[in-house]
């Protein structure tokens, strides 16, 4: 596979190969090679083809020499786009938003993760339709069938995916209304909730691990928790709160992602406190941090936050400091450093925690452990493997 991106203006190019390497990296999370990348001068994107003419034509030439790999593109393509620049090429023709797709779909373990990728699936799939599908059933035509002789496959096509849409929007009605009664029962157990958030990758997951003793996935890949976890966490006062690992953000989130996954970040629209995690040493800390703000934005998430940096063991001091002071500054909040395979900064985030659970939260009996394990001493911090 090769991947392309566009950059209109100079200043832009630093961010646009930025853009790129995060883009590498999703193809490598699929389980493809990249064999090349290039970044191409583009002022106005062609209404046909999206690149011009002649960029077209030397593409052509230079993936027959390659061996017809596939290309992923980092903008968006239109239905029209693609087909015409598959057409030209002669090879599949891939947009980010397509990746993404095909990642969620890979790592969606519970069914409501499934239900959830396959809605978001379709609804990318369903204006991009070109008809002779083989694995969706051809209409025939007779007494009491609806269609018939006159009507076109990708009509029929068309129909079939929206009534599996509809029967996906129903069952993800029934799992979110069980999740909804899981959330009440949490609920009406008086315990603070706080959610982990931020860029894919950041290291949400490790720090639940490290946390709360767990033993929830966290390699070091882009979306390698789709599905939201949840665990007890003792704090210093002996508070127990819920701290829930939820989906990474990402730059240019497919909307049908956003859209599908709604009852997955209610999650997050009903902690009573967000941790938000930047991972500190990434070239690109402060562009994800806004992204990830710009979607709580979105999201109308105006609950008190904690602004953890992640990986600070892979900064030098003087790059810490300088980190939490330009970070802290977008965000609005002080920043904490943090390093789980060091155990750095776990002991002060356990305390903002805790400040934050006495202001959400009335303490009372039902949010503190039983005594048999308020006689254990606290869980001490301890390292895992990833940071």
């Amino acid at each position: 596979m090769i991947v392309i991106g566009t950059v209109a203006r100079r200043d832009e190019r630093e961010q646009r190969d930025i853009e790129l390497d995060e883009l590498e990296e999703l193809a490598r999370t699929l389980g493809t090679d990249v064999l090349e990348r290039s970044l191409i001068s583009l002022r106005e994107p062609h209404p046909a083809t999206f690149f011009r003419s002649g960029v077209v034509a030397a593409f052509a030439s230079h993936l027959a020499e390659l061996g017809s790999p596939a290309v992923l593109c980092n903008d968006q393509l239109t239905p029209r786009q693609q087909r015409n620049l598959q057409e030209e090429w002669g090879v599949p023709v891939l947009d980010r938003t397509e990746v993404i797709l095909a990642i969620f779909a890979r790592r969606a373990i519970t069914a409501e993760g499934r239900v959830q990728v396959e809605m978001a699936q379709l609804e990318h799939l369903l204006p991009r339709l070109a008809g002779g599908w083989s694995h969706l059933e051809r209409q025939r035509g007779g007494v009491g069938l609806r269609g018939g002789p006159g009507e076109k496959q990708i009509e029929v096509d068309r129909r079939l995916i929206r009534q599996q849409l509809k029967r996906l929007r129903e069952r993800l009605v029934v799992i979110e209304r069980q999740r909804r009664t899981r959330r009440t029962a949490r609920t009406n157990v008086p315990l603070a909730s706080c959610a982990l958030v931020g860029y894919t990758n950041a290291g949400k997951s490790t720090l639940l691990n490290v946390l709360t003793h767990s033993q929830v996935l966290a390699d070091d890949l882009l979306f390698a928790t789709l599905d939201p976890t949840s665990r007890r966490l003792e704090l210093p006062s002996g508070k127990l709160v819920i701290l829930t690992d939820t989906v990474g953000f990402i730059q240019k989130l497919p909307t049908e992602l956003v859209e599908a996954f709604a009852a997955t970040l209610e999650e997050v629209r009903q902690a009573h406190m967000l941790c938000l995690v930047v991972d500190a040493s990434h070239p690109d800390a402060e562009q994800q941090l806004l992204t990830v703000l710009e979607t709580l934005r979105s999201m109308e998430c105006d609950q008190p936050m904690i602004l953890a940096l992640s990986k600070v063991d892979r900064l030098t001091a003087s790059e810490v400091r300088a980190a939490r002071l330009r970070l802290g500054d977008v965000a609005g909040v002080s920043a904490l450093a943090l390093s789980a395979t060091r155990g750095t900064g776990l002991r002060e985030l356990r305390q903002r925690i805790d400040a934050l659970a006495d202001q959400v939260v009335p303490d009372i009996k039902a949010n503190r452990p039983s005594a048999a394990s308020q006689a254990t001493p606290p869980p001490t911090e301890f390292r895992t493997a990833t940071g």
